[in-house]
Parts: structure tokens; sequence; C-alpha cells
């Protein structure tokens, strides 16, 4: 499975984005896909995932303010972030589990300024 991440950029703080994760094949085959995130001198975290059945779970650093949802027909995942921090600075990771495997994107990077 491969995955091509898009959507970051530099915000201001209280702004929006929406990250987007195109997958190459079906994500029905996908047992869960998630977004996690890696701040400079930090270990990866993760952010957002939701399962195949459409079940959903957060970060508690994020909840209220990020969203996950899937379009099956596009084989893309988003991860729409309102309220943007500081904090939320970080290069932003899709994640794919299948069966046992995860497979990873290549990253991208959102910038949250004060």
């Amino acid at each position: 499975v491969q995955l091509v991440e898009s959507g970051g950029g530099l915000v201001q703080a209280g702004g929006s984005l929406r990250l987007s994760c195109a997958a190459s094949e079906s994500i029905f085959s996908i047992n869960a896909m998630g977004w996690y995130r890696q701040a400079p001198g930090k270990q990866r975290e993760l952010v957002a995932a939701i399962t195949s059945g459409g079940t959903t779970n957060y970060a508690d650093s994020v909840k209220g303010r990020f969203t996950i949802s899937r379009d099956n027909a596009k084989n893309t995942v988003y991860l729409q972030m309102n309220s943007l921090k500081p904090d939320d600075t970080a290069v932003y990771y899709c994640n794919a589990l299948v069966t046992v495997i995860g497979y990873w994107g290549q990253g991208t990077q959102v910038t949250v300024s004060s």
C-alpha cells in the first residue's frame, strides 16, 4: 500500500488545515488508517485513527479540534484540523494497518505560528 499525504503548510494559531492521505488501493481492505505526528526531539504519537467500520479515536490533545474522516470512493482519509496551536507543529504521517503490517506515507509538515 502506498500512501501520499498532502495539505500541510504554515498557518497562524487559531487557523485550520485539512490533510489528505490518498491510498494506492481500496481502503476497504485496510483495517484501520490513522494520522501520527512527530515534533522535533519528540517521539511519533498517534493523533487520530479510523477503522474500516468507521470507529474513530483521538489523542486527548486534539479532541474537539481535529476530525478524521474517510472517503471510500476516493481511497482517501482526511484530517480536518481546527483551532490550531503552536504545539500542533510537527510532521504529520499517514498510516495504514493491513492485518498486522503498517504502511507509512512520507509525511507532510504542519507549522503553526503564534
